[in-house]
């Protein structure tokens, strides 16, 4: 098997973070999304990659270079123009037409809490999936009795089912998959053509089912699609439980750490409370403070603050203030105001 990363979208609703990084490389819970990604793979038995880069595309590179060489085989295909998903996949075609390899695909910006062996070892071709409350936002996947897709739409009008792609597929027919996306990709490309619309692997998927492949669905645990900031808190969380990170309480004498916490030895802590839920980037600085359910980005620096469901970015730098106060009988003051 090898795993396809896509990982060239902008993440626009992640501005203004991802003005100057690319959403992959957000960190969660202690390292970037891609690498949860990547290793969790890894665990479960792949070790080769392709990933397909576009917007911020040499930092990902660059990333991956520097943290996985010598540790796993890679690759980089680079989508440009953006046309969705089926393009992203289809320009990884001569990764695996002609090679045997069963491609694995993981979207580089979601988190999925399942389990990745017995999915992997799935005996047919295989599709995560989670019911959902608005199946007409999703890639949606209609089943027989068996559990077996019979019919895959994008985005339906009309939903007849509940169940939502969620961003995990094993396909065992790595040849018949490349034509169906050929076959949608190709017209999108041709020359005379001056449009540029979004293509779907749903639909490459439905024509597998139309030749009478069979693709079995996997419910998964939970699953967090990273592209906004209450769903990245959410998998900060999730991730942050889920590897139980030791709590340094000897290396921060005045500071109250509540776990689930991820501190890096290279940060500063002074008269603070930090956590629970909270993610510290490298060199990053905290000081009579309290932060509750946050992430905090490299070389950022807190002061003076009460911070909670926040995202802060690296090299940033935010003071907050301490009030003096004399108050006499029967006074309120509401600071929030």
């Amino acid at each position: 098997m090898k795993a396809i990363i896509p990982v060239a979208g902008a993440g626009t609703m992640l501005r203004p973070h991802t003005h100057t990084q690319p959403k992959a490389l957000i960190p969660v819970a202690g390292k970037p999304l891609v690498s949860h990604i990547v290793e969790g793979l890894q665990a479960a038995g792949i070790q080769d990659f392709v990933f397909v880069i576009g917007y911020l595309g040499d930092k990902i590179q660059q990333y991956i270079e520097a943290t996985y060489r010598g540790r796993l085989t890679y690759s980089f295909v680079r989508q440009e123009p953006r046309l969705g998903l089926a393009h992203a996949i289809y320009l990884c075609k001569d990764h695996f037409v002609g090679t045997g390899r069963v491609p694995v695909i993981a979207l580089g910006d979601t988190i999925i809490d399942t389990n990745l062996s017995a999915f992997l070892a799935s005996p047919t071709s295989v599709v995560s999936v989670a019911e959902v409350d608005t199946p007409g936002d999703f890639g949606v996947v209609e089943v027989d009795d068996k559990g077996l897709a019979t019919r895959l739409i994008e985005k339906p009008l009309i939903p007849k089912s509940n169940l939502a792609l969620v961003g995990l597929y094993k396909i065992l027919e790595a040849e018949a998959l490349f034509a169906a996306l050929a076959a949608i990709v190709e017209p999108v490309l041709a020359p005379n053509r001056h449009d540029h619309p979004q293509t779907h692997l749903t639909d490459a998927l439905m024509a597998l089912v139309a030749q009478g492949v069979p693709i079995a669905t996997a419910r998964v645990n939970s699953w967090f699609d990273c592209g906004e900031k209450e769903t990245l808190l959410a998998t900060n969380q999730l991730l942050l439980r889920r590897a139980s990170h030791p709590v340094p309480h000897a290396r921060y004498p005045g500071v109250l750490l509540i776990p689930p916490v991820y501190v890096p030895e290279s940060c500063t802590l002074e008269h603070a409370i930090i956590g629970p839920y909270v993610a510290i980037g490298e060199n990053a600085t905290v000081r009579r403070s309290i932060v509750q359910n946050t992430i905090v980005g490299d070389y950022a620096t807190l002061e003076d603050l009460v911070l909670r469901d926040s995202l802060v970015g690296n090299d940033t730098t935010l003071r907050g203030r301490w009030q003096a106060v004399n108050i006499g009988d029967n006074t309120e003051i509401d600071f929030n105001v």
